[in-house]
């Protein structure tokens, strides 16, 4: 769906979808001015706004060296990451992590391998899981990054993990605060809004569904 945090100051944009987005008819893409873009893999509900915005922002693109590499030659600037790798910007230190998905560009070409991102500096620190089934390999972000002070979790089931499982990688993460995303664009991954958080509060973990162009303080 995309998120927008502004991150002390800096405003970073996530895999924005608001084009061709039915969830989303009331939004334009025209109002959101980031001064960065990150993008966890190349499927068209994640980067289908990234050229238009980049192009009339001048945000810089933070993704896989694959998917920087395409925007790029669509005169889109960037940074590539990889599998394990960090590196410290103007608002704080990104590390791709893994996330098990596929990954493929609008035209067919190859997107590279999903990811997701940890963020943090001084004063904060977050996971954005991008699309992604659970995996053991969570369980080493709070052995390799500050302590999560919130999450984003994909919950819609069908494409990646369901509720039931996030509510597990909230434990594997160790954060208790806990946005879901990836549920109810389409039919395939509509969810049970109470049961989802019921999942959650079961293991002492607070799980937040968010309105469409709604914002929140953390």
């Amino acid at each position: 769906m995309g998120f927008m945090i502004d991150f002390h100051g800096h405003s970073l944009l996530f895999d924005p979808f608001i084009t061709g987005n039915p969830k989303a008819e009331h939004l334009s893409p025209d109002d959101l001015n980031p001064s960065w873009i990150l993008a966890t893999h190349g499927h068209g509900d994640h980067v289908a706004d990234v050229e238009s915005i980049a192009t009339r922002t001048e945000a810089k693109l933070i993704s896989n060296y694959e998917i920087v590499s395409w925007f790029g030659a669509k005169g889109v600037k960037g940074h590539p990451l990889n599998h394990g790798g960090k590196f410290s910007f103007d608002f704080g230190t990104v590390k791709y992590v893994n996330a098990i998905h596929t990954s493929s560009l609008p035209d067919g070409s190859y997107g590279g391998n999903p990811g997701g991102f940890v963020i943090w500096n001084e004063e904060s620190c977050f996971y954005f899981a991008g699309d992604t089934a659970l995996t053991k390999d969570m369980e080493l972000i709070p052995m390799t990054c500050p302590k999560l002070d919130f999450a984003i979790l994909p919950i819609g089931d069908n494409f990646t993990m369901g509720y039931e499982d996030a509510a597990i990688a909230a434990d594997m993460i160790k954060c208790d605060k806990i946005i879901g995303c990836h549920y109810d664009t389409f039919g395939y991954i509509e969810i049970d809004h109470n049961k989802a958080k019921e999942a959650f509060a079961a293991k002492g973990k607070e799980l937040i569904l968010m309105d469409i162009g709604a914002s929140i303080t953390l």
